[in-house]
């Protein structure tokens, strides 16, 4: 976060820090005036955002386990219990959906799932980033999947309201012969109904809704790691010079792109020199408004030792169908 005045607050976050700047977008059904007034959220994390219902199975194994009867005997117990408590629920709670901590569709806070919220609407219109590692599922995956019918198992586990439809569907868009085993395949549509299809969710829809469609970019970070987190040593090094940053150069780019962004709402205003332009997600369309053919998807890919628009992969009939399975994916 830069700055303290809210015209001035830039929200950022990763990873399940994303995740909450997408839940920050759509607070309360973004009735209100934002607290910030920009907004990064790179390799968000759309976990299954439980019900009420589910969130009470949760609140029960800990009141049992506890042997308190009230939420303010929760509330007053030591934090060494509280540490212990909260990974005995979670062992309770397995394979359930209460096996996560997570966010919760409260009707207060959260007033709907994401892509529905942001398919109405209902955010923050402000500048925005998103952006994910090109390698998104693979470290959430377990190596060892054989046969296929272990990963349709855990698929049943993570997606309590699909059914045999909804497996087909997915199977047919992830086809095993397309990928080398088992354990990819599953890392190929977790990584995109958890995080890539996020970004396409959250990107598409501000060009659709916001007052200012130029004012949304996006970012596949091919380089580094190429994995969940890949940014975080050219961004966020506790070292001045970013030393962990395999590419000192890639990392002073980075950083300038997001400088500018926090200060401007323009990643391109104060970028380094060398640094290329990072195109808006609306540019590059073959047509006009008149057309219906001026919105090109337009992504920034990262390199090692090069950068360059390409049109986003994530726009693709594989995020159309987990947009429009929100309920059973419940994201």
């Amino acid at each position: 976060m830069g700055g303290g005045d809210p015209a001035e607050v830039t929200i950022w976050g990763a990873s399940a820090g994303g995740g909450s700047v997408t839940a920050q977008l759509i607070a309360g059904g973004a009735f209100d005036e934002p607290p910030f007034s920009a907004a990064i959220a790179e390799y968000p994390w759309w976990q299954p955002y439980i019900n009420e219902t589910q969130q009470d199975i949760t609140y029960r194994h800990a009141l049992e386990l506890s042997q308190c009867k009230t939420t303010t005997c929760l509330r007053a117990l030591p934090e060494e219990q509280m540490v212990v408590l909260a990974q005995a629920v979670l062992n309770a709670s397995y394979p359930g959906p209460g096996a996560v901590y997570g966010v919760v569709v409260d009707d207060k806070f959260i007033l709907d799932l994401p892509s529905q919220e942001f398919a109405c609407g209902h955010f923050h219109d402000v500048p925005l980033i998103v952006g994910h590692s090109v390698n998104e599922g693979s470290i959430f995956v377990r190596r060892n999947y054989s046969p296929q019918v272990m990963a349709t198992d855990d698929a049943e586990l993570l997606f309590p309201f699909a059914g045999p439809a909804f497996l087909s569907r997915l199977y047919n868009l992830y086809p095993r012969a397309a990928y080398d085993s088992i354990s990819n395949q599953t890392v190929g549509w977790f990584g995109d109904f958890n995080i890539n299809c996020p970004t396409y969710h959250t990107a598409h829809n501000a060009i659709d809704r916001t007052s200012n469609k130029s004012a949304v970019w996006k970012m596949l970070f091919n380089a580094g790691r190429k994995r969940h987190g890949a940014t975080f040593e050219y961004l966020n090094s506790n070292y001045t010079g970013l030393p962990q940053a395999s590419n000192q150069t890639l990392g002073q780019i980075m950083s300038s792109y997001w400088m500018s962004f926090i200060m401007t709402q323009d990643p391109n205003v104060l970028r380094m020199d060398r640094a290329p332009d990072w195109p808006s997600y609306a540019s590059g369309g073959i047509g006009t408004l008149d057309t219906g053919e001026a919105v090109g998807f337009q992504t920034l890919e990262v390199m090692d030792d090069a950068m360059e628009a390409v049109v986003d992969n994530d726009a693709s009939a594989k995020c159309d169908f987990f947009a429009s399975r929100a309920f059973q994916v419940q994201n």
